[in-house]
């Protein structure tokens, strides 16, 4: 009976190291989900920044296209109007005139002979 009681002792003891074992091993891949999580919301914070810089950018680029100057500047550089009192003065090429090129003088080149190109390997020294 006592042999019973103490072989019941010890399944209780070993049931209760493999449940311990199981219950590190959980919290092992719980904590390294949680690394890899916390991992995650950093970098969605970071790109949240990047976005919400982005879009104040373009909040700024919309107020201006969307004001007074924006539409001044676009009128006097794009569409060429002019204010009251200035002079609008277009540029008119003459019709029917071809551009003329300069002319460049190109040198033609020096041809030597054999017996001269083999005097200047040997001599240091071309004859014209």
């Amino acid at each position: 009976m006592k042999m019973i009681g103490q072989s019941a002792k010890y399944i209780v003891v070993l049931g209760g190291l493999v449940l311990l074992g199981f219950l590190v091993i959980v919290f092992n891949n719980r904590m390294a989900e949680q690394r890899q999580l916390v991992a995650q919301a950093e970098e969605i914070k970071v790109e949240l920044n990047a976005l919400r810089q982005t879009e104040a950018s373009l909040d700024a680029q919309i107020a201006y296209a969307t004001s007074d100057a924006a539409v001044e500047e676009w009128a006097y550089q794009e569409a060429r109007w002019v204010r009251e009192g200035d002079q609008l003065i277009v540029p008119v090429s003459p019709s029917k005139q071809t551009p003329v090129a300069p002319s460049a003088n190109i040198p033609e080149p020096v041809t030597h002979t054999n017996w001269q190109i083999w005097w200047a390997l040997f001599f240091d020294d071309v004859t014209e």
